[in-house]
């Protein structure tokens, strides 16, 4: 099983761009995918997640400036990040898990010890 993130680059700030996370080797489409990111010498965090059948879930940090979607029938998780700032600099991490979503709140799957298969991850940084 492996997750390709892709996307990532080099944007000023005010600016916008998208990540892709494609996965093979198995489906996810009962399964929460979600997005986490670290910057320079910070731990990771939890950036975004989305249920199998759309609903999302943001971390406080990106409320209103990113947006998660997915694609099932792509095995594809997008993250649109918008209004950039050069705090959002970070290596973004793409995350899927094993198990079935359900019986669990937003909260518990913001958690990064939920997810089973994470992406290589994809660089963006954002100029000032």
């Amino acid at each position: 099983v492996q997750l390709q993130a892709s996307g990532g680059g080099l944007v000023q700030a005010g600016g916008s761009l998208r990540l892709s996370c494609t996965a093979s080797g198995r489906t996810f489409t009962r399964n929460i995918m979600g997005w986490f990111r670290q910057a320079p010498g910070k731990e990771r965090e939890f950036v975004a997640l989305a249920w199998p059948l759309g609903r999302t879930f943001y971390g406080d940090s990106v409320k209103g400036r990113f947006t998660i979607s997915r694609d099932n029938t792509k095995s594809t998780v997008y993250l649109r990040m918008s209004s950039l700032e050069p705090e959002d600099t970070a290596v973004y991490y793409c995350a899927a898990d094993a198990n079935v979503a359900g019986g669990r709140s937003d909260y518990y799957y913001a958690g990064q010890g939920v997810y089973d298969y994470w992406g290589q991850g994809t660089l963006v940084t954002v100029s000032s």
